[in-house]
């Protein structure tokens, strides 16, 4: 990618951050409710009408519409979300501190996946229409079918009702208490996966490289692992930075099972209590994650084929 390219990308990345944070910030502004009220109310204060004006000038909830925006992106730009209604912390500190959590979560369930989804995809393809590929494809059948809470809930009572080898109450970080909804996640993405590899690795089995490799006398496993893999590593990137992508956006569902503090967790708390700051703060949040890893993944294309860099 090119210095030209690198800065159209970052003015599109700028342009479209911009028109996010604009939409969150009108969307919580229509909503309904009154944020002053529902802050006093869980601080246990009696919301009578002159504290509730008080409140709302100083949160300036009393201003224009647009006067709060800029105030807001003003203190966007400098590193300044304003401070959560409900965890009376600053909304940068609480996405930080919720981001590692899932971050570590996030990166072990990707790993598992890896292992178990590429491996069986390249079998199911190998040994296509053959006992192997029935058993893969049925095994995925089902795993796509069946919902990741359904697999958190049997996968908890297992492992922490019935075995005891893992808290039940969860709220620790520690990795014995990652592994359960890594595995989870894992699972709930290793079919889809599965089928992917499986899908890409024929696709290539099928292309004229391969029957010219084959007629020259390379063996299987010299094709498979020389030429078929890095032809199919391209569109993998690409699902695994969208999976990232949204694993790091927080999997609620995961996370409640699990009472785990990360993202996930956070944001429905912060929308059942109208904490908008921090709503605002983990959309916009959320949207820069999906920005960097995607380009990230668009620089990664140059290393992975060569044929891609300019002027090849």
């Amino acid at each position: 990618m090119s210095k030209k390219q690198m800065g159209k990308r970052f003015v599109q990345i700028l342009v479209v951050l911009f028109g996010i944070s604009f939409f969150t910030f009108g969307l919580t502004y229509l909503s309904p409710g009154d944020p002053a009220e529902i802050m006093l109310t869980e601080c246990g204060n009696l919301p009578t009408p002159e504290l509730l004006e008080q409140t709302r000038h100083e949160l300036g909830l009393d201003r224009p519409f647009l006067v709060q925006y800029g105030s807001w992106l003003k203190g966007v730009l400098i590193g300044d979300m304003g401070n959560s209604y409900s965890f009376k912390i600053p909304v940068v500190e609480k996405l930080t501190s919720c981001f590692w959590p899932t971050l570590q979560m996030s990166l072990l369930a990707l790993l598992m996946m890896i292992v178990v989804s590429i491996p069986l995809g390249i079998i199911s393809a190998v040994y296509q229409n053959k006992w192997p590929d029935y058993l893969v494809r049925g095994v995925t059948f089902v795993g796509v079918s069946v919902p990741s809470f359904w697999i958190g809930l049997i996968l908890l009572s297992i492992f922490g009702v019935q075995l005891r080898w893992v808290n039940v109450a969860g709220g620790s970080t520690d990795l014995k208490a990652m592994i359960l909804p890594s595995a989870t996640l894992a699972l709930a993405m290793s079919a889809k996966y599965t089928r992917q590899v499986r899908n890409a690795v024929l696709e290539e089995l099928h292309q004229d490289y391969v029957t010219g490799a084959r007629m020259r006398g390379i063996k299987e496993s010299a094709i498979l692992w020389r030429h078929v893999l890095p032809n199919v590593m391209l569109p993998l990137v690409t699902l695994l930075g969208l999976s990232l992508g949204s694993l790091l956006g927080g999997t609620a569902v995961v996370e409640i099972i699990y009472n785990w503090p990360g993202m996930g967790s956070m944001a429905v708390k912060a929308i059942s209590c109208r904490d908008y700051p921090l709503v605002q703060g983990y959309v916009l949040w959320i949207a820069i994650l999906y920005m960097v890893i995607n380009l990230l993944v668009d620089l990664s294309y140059n290393y992975l084929d060569p044929r891609l860099k300019e002027g090849k």
